[in-house]
């Protein structure tokens, strides 16, 4: 079943069909469709990168060396891992940085060799949890992929940027309303990372940006200065009787503050792997309470303090803490536990609140009046809160965060030494020592693109292909088949554009007009060409299927019409 429109067209125009969950076959408009854009992508590539293939099988040990094959296949469990007869393990590849380094450190001896950036188009597989969307977030999917090494991180910034400019230009060629945004790295890792993403509202992203353009950023990325707190009603520190307020609201409404009053204290527990050996921390997380945890600021932070590879982190079991803490009533130093001492953290804005309340360690009390370091130990300071629109933007307080949803259609990453150190990749000097290159990685979804094209420009009668993509160019439609004069004249220009070097497509099925004016606009090809009883007179109709725009062409002049339409020289 279809859960978005984009995906209802390609359905029901034919493009795609479903064989199993996250598992599409392309049919071949949709073939058209991607290999067009793979050419597009190739000629904006061409002067960048040079075109590479990988195995998409990978030895397993590749994976060990870089530290992501327990990521990958225990804590996030999106790889698919396979064994051979011969018991070796192998990884069915979600993507290449291993393999890219373990060829490159083959072919680079010397600086002479550097830089290098080279770039394939092919299938990946992740073992996604919920598929969804259709192409948007499946388990098998054509993707590119490039990757580049220098002897500087200058060099590397350079080319970072190089491919940003061809991403940006080619989601422009493609007509998308589309926004760059600062991003998370992720499991991919590096010094920093920018994602580009289609606007639509069945996006899984939010990008929160400032109407400026000076700033945009993944919501997951995304920093502001908070709305200051109210000045606090509370002047001395005492203890206060609070029954029945296990939330921030019971709690503010029986003591008479606000949410920015408070302090908060979130209970999570972090999961880790240390080798073969799984471990457990308790994480006591002190905010505002008008303020909500980003999940992956804290990932990040506690991932970056814990030994090993963190896997899973959770808020608390409250069955399994509820007999043994106040849940609902803890303060920021409650006492560590017997699983272990907490890893404390507290989010930047509510480090700087005065005269706070927070709970007691006790249920049914609340502690008023309090300040860091006077009545509670401060812990370390991260920024660990989620970002919202409506706050003002860190470069300029005249400026608001805005909010737009947005398909994450590209990614590129400056990786530094993350993966050449680790696989022992290294070169000459000038001098003659042994330096280990820096990296980036440049991803742009294939298939995710073409159906996020699909979702942002998708009316209620269908697709809408940029031409530059489009399975065809131009339709050429007979009203009536059994007019000899309408098919003869359809058949010539049929002709005349395909030697002129046009993508047409003849639509002479027997078939009611209407209903071939329907599947035209449901496939989106750009250009409608209809015959019908104007080729008495030399004319024919030509609609345009974006704007819906029609004009009366003769057909003599119908070549150049098209070509000019298309832009063609």
């Amino acid at each position: 079943m279809a859960d978005t429109r984009g995906t209802e067209m390609l359905l029901r125009a034919g493009f795609i069909r479903q064989l199993g969950s996250g598992l599409y076959a392309m049919l071949p408009p949709m073939t058209r469709v991607l290999h067009r854009l793979e050419a597009l992508i190739r000629h904006e590539l061409e002067v960048a990168a040079q075109e590479v293939s990988f195995p998409l099988l990978q030895p397993a040990a590749l994976w060990r060396q870089s530290g992501r094959w327990d990521a990958y296949t225990r804590a996030e469990q999106i790889m698919f891992a396979v064994t051979d007869r011969a018991g070796r393990e192998l990884a069915l590849a979600p993507t290449h940085e291993e393999a890219a380094v373990a060829v490159a450190r083959e072919l680079v001896g010397s600086y002479r060799d550097l830089p290098l950036s080279i770039y394939q188009i092919g299938r990946k597989f992740r073992d996604e949890l919920r598929p969804r969307a259709g192409l948007l977030r499946t388990r098998e999917f054509v993707m590119k992929d490039a990757y580049s090494f220098h002897a500087t991180s200058e060099d590397l910034a350079r080319t970072f940027e190089v491919m940003g400019d061809a991403y940006a230009r080619i989601l422009t060629r493609l007509g998308a309303d589309w926004r760059a945004a600062q991003a998370d790295s992720g499991m991919i890792g590096g010094t920093g990372s920018r994602e580009y993403l289609m606007l639509s509202d069945v996006g899984e992203d939010e990008v929160l940006y400032t109407a400026d353009g000076l700033y945009a950023a993944n919501a997951e990325q995304a920093v502001s200065h908070a709305h200051p707190a109210p000045a606090s009603p509370f002047t001395t520190f005492e203890r206060r009787q609070t029954p029945g307020t296990p939330t921030v609201a019971s709690a503010c409404a029986v003591l008479d503050c606000e949410p920015a009053h408070m302090i908060k204290n979130v209970l999570y527990e972090a999961e880790y792997l240390n080798g073969d050996q799984t471990s457990t921390r308790p994480i006591l997380v002190s905010l505002r309470g008008d303020h909500s945890v980003n999940a992956v600021k804290l990932w990040n932070t506690v991932s970056a303090r814990v030994e090993g590879t963190l896997t899973a982190l959770e808020v608390a079991d409250t069955e399994k803490w509820a007999t043994s803490l106040p849940l609902g009533y803890i303060a920021p130093d409650l006492p560590d536990s017997a699983d272990g001492p907490f890893l404390r953290l507290c989010d930047e804005a509510a480090a700087g609140l005065r005269n706070f309340t927070t709970g007691a360690n006790e249920t049914d009390w609340h502690m008023v009046g309090a300040n860091w370091d006077q009545h509670f130990p401060l812990p370390e300071v991260a920024d660990l809160r989620q970002a919202q629109a409506g706050e003002v933007s860190t470069h300029d307080p005249a400026q608001p965060l805005l909010s737009a949803r947005g398909i994450e259609v590209g990614h590129i990453f400056q990786l530094g030494t993350r993966y050449t150190g680790a696989l022992g990749m290294t070169y000459a000097t000038a001098d003659g020592s042994s330096q280990t290159p820096t990296m980036g990685c440049y991803g742009l979804g294939v298939t995710r693109l073409a159906a996020a094209l699909a979702e942002q420009c998708a009316d209620e009668r269908g697709l809408v292909w940029p031409a530059v993509i489009a399975p065809h160019e131009v339709i050429l439609t007979v009203v009536d088949m059994k007019d000899a004069a309408q098919v003869e004249a359809a058949e010539t220009l049929y002709a005349e554009l395909r030697a002129a070097g046009i993508d047409a497509l003849l639509d002479d099925r027997p078939l009611r007009a209407g209903v071939k004016f329907a599947d035209a606009d449901l496939t989106g090809i750009p250009w409608r060409v209809t015959l019908g009883r104007g080729v008495a007179g030399g004319r024919a109709e030509v609609r345009e299927r974006r704007g819906g725009e029609v004009q009366e062409i003769n057909l003599a002049e119908m070549v150049q019409y098209v070509r000019d339409r298309l832009g063609q020289p």
